[in-house]
C-alpha cells in the first residue's frame, strides 16, 4: 500500500521532460523564424502605417503643420524608420539592437534643433498608437498579444532611445557652447574683441545689455565646470546676463545689465576663491568690455599693495596702486581725472591740496603756511573734493590725491620753462 500511494502521488512527468500538453509561457516565446505570418503583414504594411501615422501628427499635432516642408520630410523618414527597426526588432527580438541608429539616424543632427524633446515624444506616441490600433489587422490570427506585448516592449525601448538622442546632441552643444564662450572671454580679456567675438556671444543668448562690466579673481581648485555653473546659477538670481570662463588660475566673469559694478561683483562673488576680486568700471557694451577687463586685471595684480581693501573692490579704487605698479592707462586717469580739472580750477587750490597733505592734513598748519585763515583752507578743500570726488580730509583720498599730484607734476602740469 505505501508504494502504491507513492505511485498515486507522483502522476507527473520525470522534472526536464517535455510537457507539450500544458500550454505556458515558453509556447509563447518567439524564435527568429517564429510568426512567419504576422512578419510578412508587417512588412507590407509599413508604408502604409508610415502615412497614417503623419496623418493623425498633421491631424493632432499643430506644431507639426507649423513645421517647414523639409522637417516635416525628415520627421516622415523618422516614422518609418521606427515602424521598419520594430518589424526588425520583432523577427529577432533577441539580437543586440541600437535602436537610436535604425529610427534617429536617418534625420540630420540639425532636427534636435529643430523639434524639442517634448515634440519628439509626442511623434513617438503618436506613431506607437497608429501601430497600436492597426494590431488585430497586421497581426495574424492568434498573434494579437504577442504583437501587442512586443510594441510595448519596443516603445519602452523607443523612449530609452529619444532621451539618448536629446542627451548626447545636449552634451554636444553644451561642450561647443563653452568652447565658443571661451574664445568670447578671451578675446575680451586680451583685448582682441571684434565683430565676431560680439556675434559669437550673440550665438550663446547675450542680448547686447547697455551696462557691461568684467569680475576678475582666483579661481577654485576641482572642476571649472562646476564654478562656471555656480556663476550662471548667480547671475540667473541677480537677473544679470553673464560670459563666463576660466582661464588659467583666473575666474573671469563679463557681466551685463547693472550699472553698478559694485553690486555686480557682490551678487557673483560667491563662487570665486580666497583672495581679491575685483570689478572693472561699467563700459557701454561687449566690444568696449575689453577696458572693464584690462582695468580689473591691472587692479588684481596691484591688489597685494593694499592689503586692508575691501572685497570686492573696484578697480578705479586701486588706482594709485595701479600706477605705482606701472599700469599707464591709471597714471593717466589720475592725471586727467584729478590733476588736471584741479589746475584748470585755478592754482589756489592746487597749491592748498599740496600744502594741506605736506602738512600731515592739518588745517592750522596749511593756513599757516599759506598765510590765510583756517576757513579759507577749510573752503578750498571743499572744492577740490567738488571738483575731484575725492576728499583730502579721507586718508584713502589724500593718498590717491597725492598720487595724482605726483604724476601731474611728472608730466609737466606744474614745470616752468
Amino acid at each position: 500500500m505505501p508504494e502504491a500511494s507513492a505511485n498515486e502521488a507522483q502522476p507527473e512527468s520525470p522534472r526536464g521532460a517535455p510537457q507539450e500538453s500544458q500550454p505556458g509561457a515558453g509556447q509563447d516565446r518567439r524564435t527568429p523564424h517564429a510568426h512567419t505570418a504576422t512578419l510578412k503583414r508587417l512588412e507590407k504594411s509599413s508604408g502604409s502605417l508610415a502615412a497614417q501615422a503623419i496623418a493623425r501628427m498633421d491631424e493632432t499635432l499643430s506644431w507639426y503643420r507649423a513645421m517647414p516642408p523639409e522637417n516635416r520630410s525628415w520627421i516622415g523618414l523618422v516614422a518609418q524608420a521606427g515602424i521598419a527597426a520594430f518589424t526588425e526588432w520583432f523577427r529577432h527580438p533577441d539580437a543586440p539592437q541600437a535602436i537610436s541608429t535604425d529610427v534617429f539616424g536617418t534625420a540630420p543632427r540639425e532636427l534636435t534643433r529643430a523639434i524639442t524633446l517634448r515634440q519628439t515624444v509626442e511623434m513617438v506616441r503618436t506613431t506607437i498608437e497608429v501601430m497600436e490600433s492597426a494590431i488585430d489587422e497586421v497581426a495574424a490570427p492568434g498573434d494579437e498579444s504577442i504583437l501587442r506585448e512586443a510594441l510595448l516592449v519596443y516603445a519602452r525601448e523607443i523612449a530609452f532611445a529619444t532621451a539618448q538622442v536629446y542627451a548626447q546632441a545636449a552634451e554636444a552643444r553644451g561642450a561647443w557652447d563653452a568652447r565658443l564662450e571661451s574664445l568670447v572671454v578671451n578675446a575680451v580679456l586680451s583685448g582682441e574683441a571684434d565683430e565676431g567675438a560680439v556675434s559669437r556671444a550673440a550665438a550663446l543668448g547675450w542680448n547686447s545689455p547697455d551696462h557691461v562690466c568684467v569680475i576678475l579673481g582666483t579661481a577654485p581648485d576641482g572642476d571649472s565646470e562646476l564654478t562656471v555653473e555656480a556663476i550662471r546659477r548667480a547671475a540667473r538670481h541677480a537677473k544679470l546676463q553673464v560670459l563666463t570662463g576660466v582661464l588659467g588660475t583666473r575666474l573671469v566673469v563679463i557681466a551685463g545689465g547693472n550699472d553698478n559694478p559694485l553690486a555686480v561683483a557682490k551678487a557673483l562673488i560667491g563662487p570665486y576663491a580666497a583672495g581679491p576680486v575685483v570689478a572693472g568700471p561699467i563700459v557701454p557694451d561687449l566690444l568696449a568690455a575689453t577696458r572693464s577687463a584690462q582695468a580689473a586685471a591691472a587692479g588684481l595684480k596691484a591688489s597685494a599693495a593694499w592689503q586692508d581693501a575691501p572685497r570686492p573692490v573696484l578697480a578705479d579704487d586701486l588706482l594709485p596702486e595701479r600706477a605705482m605698479a606701472g599700469d599707464p592707462a591709471a597714471r593717466e586717469q589720475l592725471v586727467e581725472e584729478i590733476y588736471r580739472p584741479l589746475e584748470e580750477a585755478g592754482s589756489a587750490l592746487l597749491e592748498t591740496l599740496s600744502v594741506y597733505l605736506e602738512q600731515a592734513s592739518s588745517l592750522e598748519g596749511a593756513a599757516r603756511m599759506l598765510f590765510v585763515h583756517p576757513n579759507t583752507v577749510r573752503y578750498r578743500l571743499r572744492r577740490v573734493t567738488d571738483v575731484t570726488g575725492w576728499s583730502p580730509s579721507d586718508v584713502r583720498s589724500a593718498f590717491t590725491l597725492r598720487i595724482a599730484l605726483i604724476l601731474g607734476r611728472l608730466a609737466g602740469g606744474d614745470l616752468q620753462s
